[in-house]
């Protein structure tokens, strides 16, 4: 919230299991000469999907859940587009 500049936080109503939407944060919202801190919380629809631009000449990678090995190269130039999949998953658990 300090970052945003927001008093409140989108998600602390939360929202159902079934909804059809991905919440997202930046985990680390640097600010430098090339980029700025705009966009640091927001949402995926079906209508609405997320496009990234690398600014990073060399090193670059995208990960999901702290597990590198799955990385994906992410240097200068590439775009990263995040949407919704046409299938949902199902949560299976044993009571």
């Amino acid at each position: 919230m300090a970052v945003s500049g927001t008093k409140g936080h989108p998600l602390e109503n939360g929202f159902a299991w079934d909804e059809q939407r991905l919440r997202f944060s930046v985990r680390e919202p640097f600010p430098s000469r090339a980029t700025g801190i705009d966009l640091v919380f927001g949402e995926i629809t079906h209508e609405k999907r997320l496009e990234i631009e690398s600014m990073m000449p060399e090193n670059g990678v995208i990960f999901s859940d702290g597990i590198e090995n799955d990385s994906i190269a992410f240097n200068s130039g590439t775009i990263a587009r995040i949407e919704l999949s046409k299938k949902a998953g199902q949560l299976v658990w044993k009571s």
